[in-house]
């Protein structure tokens, strides 16, 4: 598990060097341009995970993978809402941003499957089956269309990039709304990698490793898939304190409740991570000029995997140490601090009105 977790380090690392550069890039090249970069960056560092073995290998190919999924994040949603503002239609962000996550998690149900069956044969296999799903991102990515808002591009240079982040640390709206987001996803992430290390505590056969990752993910798409509406029921605050709430006693909860309790806490978990990834791109959007959205998008994800790098080996050698059920409450005490703690300026600010700055960086 150590050695697992310095590998997800290490590709959060490769994330944390390139996101903002990489997200700055889409902002002065073009978001089509970079993701496409970022397409062949993925095919790439799968095929070095097909044909490689050992440690230093697998981070070779991981720094590859890391660079090439910075290059796309923060670039796809920024696409997203610059096209729907093209049509004047940004209000359908959180609804077609929902859909995205939805279908990604199908997929990777259905890959959850498939994959499994692979491994049985040889583990080389889900790698090869990798290589042939990230190449179609290829011709996908060439298919796409600049927003013409997108446009307006700024300036190259590494000062340009110091004054985007500068602006989003000093207008407090929109720092909080990165800080709070990124808690969050910081969570989320880090409970992904402990399912499987939960499943063998609680002795779940192999075989049945892929049928829970698969109705876990199902879970999450569907969550997605109804999170505008969600929101739009039950209204934005009592949305954040549900899948708040949720993620921290999941955290301090899982690791000591029976097996048939924390499967089911472990789905509720995984429904309030579907609603909140959403929910907390679309309010990081509505506060962000276009000309810099990717890079703004990019600081969130910055803030996601520098924090992981970190929690992650930590709560990893703990879990080795001492046992699963202390790491995940000493992980759910640290996360369910800051959470708390960024959520209350969340609230203190979101409600603020736009101001001149905003529109005029």
């Amino acid at each position: 598990m150590h050695e697992i977790f310095i590998l997800q380090s290490i590709y959060s690392i490769s994330i944390v060097v390139f996101e903002i550069p990489s997200g700055y890039i889409a902002d002065v090249i073009g978001r089509k341009k970079t993701i496409l970069i970022g397409a062949w960056l993925g095919l790439l560092g799968y095929i070095i995970y097909s044909f490689t073995e050992g440690f230093w290998s697998f981070v070779f190919a991981e720094i590859t993978l890391g660079i090439g999924q910075s290059m796309i994040s923060g670039a796809d949603s920024a696409m997203l809402y610059d096209s729907l503002r093209d049509d004047q239609n940004e209000k359908a962000y959180l609804k077609l941003e929902g859909r995205i996550i939805s279908i990604g998690n199908f997929a990777e149900a259905i890959a959850g499957i498939i994959g499994g069956l692979l491994a049985i044969y040889s583990l080389r296999y889900p790698y090869y089956g990798q290589v042939i799903i990230s190449a179609i991102a290829i011709p996908a990515a060439i298919l796409l269309k600049e927003p013409h808002c997108s446009n307006i591009r700024i300036a190259l240079g590494w000062k340009q990039i110091f004054n985007v982040v500068k602006y989003s640390i000093k207008t407090q709206v929109l720092f909080w709304n990165i800080l709070y987001s990124s808690f969050i996803g910081v969570s989320t992430l880090t409970m992904a990698w402990f399912v499987q290390p939960w499943f063998i505590m609680n002795t779940v056969p192999a075989a049945y490793f892929g049928i829970l990752w698969t109705l876990l993910n199902l879970t999450v798409g569907i969550a997605s898939l109804f999170s505008y509406k969600i929101q739009h029921t039950f209204g934005e605050k009592k949305v954040h304190l549900f899948f708040n709430f949720i993620i921290i006693i999941g955290f301090l909860a899982l690791g000591w409740l029976p097996f048939w309790s924390g499967i089911i806490l472990l789905f509720i978990f995984y429904i309030a991570r579907g609603i909140a990834t959403p929910i907390l791109k679309n309010n990081i959007n509505q506060f962000t000029p276009s000309n810099i959205r990717a890079t703004v998008l990019s600081i969130r994800n910055f803030f996601i995997r520098i924090v992981f790098s970190v929690v992650g080996p930590i709560l990893g050698y703990l879990s080795d140490k001492l046992s699963l059920k202390y790491s995940l409450t000493i992980g759910g005490i640290i996360l369910g601090f800051v959470i708390i703690l960024s959520f209350i300026f969340f609230l203190k600010n979101i409600y603020l009105k736009l101001t001149k700055e905003v529109f005029e960086y």
